[in-house]
């Protein structure tokens, strides 16, 4: 998936098969750091290249990254069907605790519950919002985020995106049930 506007130029592939190969520039390095975990957790290959207005905020870079990420993930997962499309994953870091409860069923919507204030290396750690909406928009992703206790930023953002990366990984999971997952017999 490619993105390219007056204010950023991205390029995400994704590879459900995921063999490790995982390569984040973006030009945001605490962002990078972030997807890096996500994929890893996930267990999905992840290439994600590109820049964008940083001189100006890192507001569009980090919610057109969700963008494409998005995008990439759901052109992966296809009709989706056969996938457990449930999950729900709990990632300490250290005193940091979070949880990711996720639906792919092609209902976008985000509970963002992440009390960070601050800055994270050179990224408002307050933008990162705009980044798990996106994602979930363009996933076709329920997505709920939720801190249960930390102090550190670093530490309670990184849980979050290991907890993605965790849930992501169980609700893409081929259960064999194939069909669409869903009682309706179609989702959205």
């Amino acid at each position: 998936m490619t993105r390219k506007s007056k204010e950023t130029k991205l390029a995400a592939t994704v590879a459900l098969t995921g063999r490790g190969r995982i390569q984040v520039s973006t030009g945001l390095p605490f962002l990078d750091h972030m997807l890096e975990q996500a994929a890893r957790y996930g267990a999905f290959d992840l290439t994600l290249r590109g820049a964008g207005d940083v001189h100006v905020d890192p507001h569009h870079l980090v919610e057109d990254a969700g963008i494409v990420v998005g995008q990439a993930l759901s052109q992966a997962l296809g009709d989706r069907a056969g996938i457990a499309r449930f999950a729900a994953a709990y990632a300490p870091l250290d005193e940091s605790l979070a949880r990711v409860v996720i639906d792919l069923g092609r209902r976008p919507y985000l509970s963002y519950n992440v009390g960070v204030r601050g800055r994270i290396g050179t990224l408002e750690s307050e933008v990162l919002e705009e980044f798990w909406r996106a994602l979930s928009i363009h996933l076709g992703a329920t997505v709920h985020v939720d801190v249960v206790r930390g102090r550190n930023r670093h530490h309670i953002v990184e849980a979050t995106f290991k907890a993605l990366g965790l849930a992501l990984r169980q609700a893409m999971e081929v259960t064999g049930a194939g069909g669409v997952p869903s009682s309706k017999g179609l989702l959205g």
